[in-house]
């Protein structure tokens, strides 16, 4: 079928006559008319620039982005596949934040629980330096800034606190501002950052140049008793570590085990985030001490008050139970404040007790008297005839007064402290001088002479007792009466705790027991136990000690307790002066323990160097010795026994 178009078929167009072409001008030629310029020569056509390839100029220019690119790539490998753990631990140390968890250090009490050395929540202050730069806080002072806000909280110099914020290490992201504070302190600066965080988001123009100011959670060591048994606790330094005393021996079960978190922080604020950590710390474990807080109380204030009014260089008091080397009191005087050690006098720190060394005197004769009588060299009744001189050696020995003959029993003998007699005395140890010196000295070691006493106490001294052949023509006979050795005061208050026990010497103990982070208590060793004499020859030194306090003739009548037999002895010895080693002045002592007849309590006092009243052991050494057993005996509720003394003789007749 043919399709037929509506649309009607195009004219097509006759071509009519020549129109005449009309000049320029649109005037048509006429009379008068100019007449048509001349067409001048014809111009040169306009010759064609023709432009170089671009394919060079494309191929540099995508050479060159080839290459930026390839450099872009091969720097993203690095970053993210390379070194990608190197770059995920700077902004990690950038962003995390470890901080050490301190154990809690275990608490020290008494027998009874008192607290004597306990542990309070404290805060070290700290600070990252780099947050106080310009870069971070957009201010050139912002060190001083900060500075001048923690100085009046902190009591410090504000020009200090800004050094150590403007450190010379600019890598430098850790310091400490001050170590302990208490939390009130940290209260403080945290309001502080507090209110210039609130400000600064308010106010743009504001900064927190607090927010590199930081905690470490710490602790601070306090002693409720101020001075009281210092020397025995010790202190702990500023780096929290035990610097004497217990405190230092008993270190690493009192300080624990340290734990660590690690958190990401931003603007010195703690961010929540699924990267902290947290090793929690291990307290460490409390420990109960032997010693008794009042009886402690009462000794150091009893040898305080007597150090004071003889004007003496020093004293110490040592209280034992007799029946199991329980120390109850060890007391030194000067003493200290171990929670102030800054006023502490040097001199004063450390355990004088345990730390001296002296010459017994007349207290150590009680050694010379078990000796003879367990070697049945003599008994308590036995008569010696005392002159007022007598000449060994190349020497002349007195007694401490002079006297005409004494016609005394060995009892005698120790109760009047001759120290002729007891020269006497210990002559018949041997066929020899040289016989019996040895077996007295087997006797002072077997009582705990010339070794340490078992505490493990830091600093303890052991004295000096030289082995008997070593012995000069004079130490063979001042030995005897105390002369020529040297103890501690633990180890003549064990002397006379040996007697009191039977003739049994027990280590001394100062801690009972420990009790860990589970609250279980691990009861300490139970100390040694030696033989040194038999209990007949224990109880006849008991009988003979009471005639000391008892009888008019003794010397130490200063010590009798109303209702109480008492056993005891004094000592008044010629001091070695440390700082010279030259004989100046004297030690004076007292030593004994009650019920004479069912010993508990043993007592030992003794003062160095008195320079103001009497210096004679019994006349100041005895009134402490009473004040002080008196009130051990009521404190530990000892009843007296009703019996009455043995009043052996003390002279005879010739």
């Amino acid at each position: 079928m043919t399709e037929v178009s509506d649309r009607e078929p195009p004219r097509r167009r006759v071509p009519g006559p020549a129109r005449p072409v009309r000049p320029a001008g649109g005037r048509r030629p006429g009379p008068g008319a100019r007449p048509a310029r001349r067409p001048g020569p014809p111009r040169p056509a306009p010759r064609a620039f023709r432009l170089g390839s671009p394919r060079p100029r494309l191929r540099m220019i995508g050479l060159a982005l080839t290459l930026v690119l390839v450099a872009f790539v091969v720097r993203l490998l690095q970053v993210q596949a390379v070194d990608a753990g190197t770059y995920s631990a700077k902004a990690e140390q950038n962003r995390y934040v470890v901080h050490t968890l301190p154990a809690e250090r275990g608490g020290i009490t008494d027998r009874n629980g008192v607290a004597l050395a306990t542990t309070v929540d404290s805060y070290d202050i700290t600070a990252d330096p780099t947050m106080f730069t310009r870069e971070q806080l957009e201010v050139d002072d912002g060190p001083e800034q900060a500075a001048a806000l923690l100085a009046p909280i902190l009591g410090q110099d504000q020009a200090d606190l800004a050094d150590v914020l403007r450190p010379k290490n600019k890598k430098l992201r850790y310091v400490r501002l001050a170590r302990r504070q208490t939390p009130q302190v940290w209260n403080q600066i945290k309001d502080l950052k507090t209110a210039l965080t609130t400000k600064s988001e308010t106010d743009k123009s504001a900064v927190n140049v607090l927010a590199g100011v930081f905690a470490d959670p710490s602790s601070k060591r306090v002693y409720p008793g101020g001075d009281l048994a210092a020397g025995v606790l010790g202190w702990v330094g500023a780096d929290g570590k035990g610097g004497g005393g217990l405190e230092r021996k008993l270190d690493k079960t009192l300080a624990g085990e340290d734990g660590k978190i690690r958190y990401a922080q931003s603007g010195g604020r703690q961010v929540p985030t699924a990267g902290s950590t947290e090793t929690p710390a291990v307290p460490g474990s409390d420990v109960e001490l032997t010693i008794d807080r009042d009886i402690q109380w009462a000794a150091q204030h009893a040898i305080s008050e007597q150090v004071e009014k003889s004007k003496a260089d020093g004293g110490y008091v040592i209280v034992q139970d007799t029946q199991t080397g329980e120390i109850l009191a060890m007391a030194n005087a000067p003493s200290f404040d171990p929670g102030d050690l800054a006023h502490a006098d040097p001199d004063a720190l450390g355990n004088a007790a345990l730390q001296d060394a002296f010459e017994p005197g007349s207290t150590a004769k009680v050694l010379s008297m078990a000796a003879v009588l367990e070697e049945n060299a003599a008994t308590p009744g036995t008569h010696i005839t005392v002159p007022n001189r007598l000449k060994r050696g190349d020497r002349l020995f007195k007694d401490d007064i002079d006297h005409p003959t004494w016609y005394l029993t060995l009892n005698g003998v120790l109760a009047k402290s001759s120290n002729i007699g007891t020269i006497m005395a210990t002559g018949e140890l041997g066929k020899t001088q040289a016989e019996a010196n040895k077996v007295l000295y087997s006797y002072l070691r077997k009582f705990g002479l010339g070794g340490y006493s078992g505490l493990g106490f830091p600093g303890e001294t052991k004295g000096i007792l030289a082995p008997p052949d070593q012995w000069s023509t004079s130490q063979q006979y001042t030995i005897p009466f105390g002369q020529g050795v040297s103890v501690n005061a633990l180890q003549a208050a064990s002397i006379y705790s040996t007697v009191a026990n039977g003739g049994v010497r027990i280590e001394p103990t100062l801690v009972r027991g420990t009790k860990g982070a589970d609250g279980r208590f691990t009861p300490a060793p139970e100390p040694k136990k030696t033989r040194v004499t038999s209990e007949k020859t224990a109880k006849t030194l008991a009988r003979m000690l009471e005639s000391v306090v008892d009888d008019e003739e003794g010397t130490g009548t200063k010590a009798r307790i109303p209702g109480y037999r008492v056993a005891g002895k004094t000592g008044t010895a010629n001091r070695v002066d440390p700082a010279t080693g030259k004989y100046h002045g004297y030690t004076s002592s007292f030593a004994g323990f009650a019920p004479a007849d069912k010993p508990r309590v043993t007592v030992y006092c003794a003062i160095q160097n008195a320079t103001e009243g009497s210096y004679f052991g019994g006349q100041i050494c005895g009134p402490i010795y009473k004040q002080v057993m008196e009130f051990a005996l009521k404190t530990l509720q000892v009843p007296p026994t009703g019996a009455d003394p043995a009043n052996l003789p003390v002279t005879f007749k010739p």
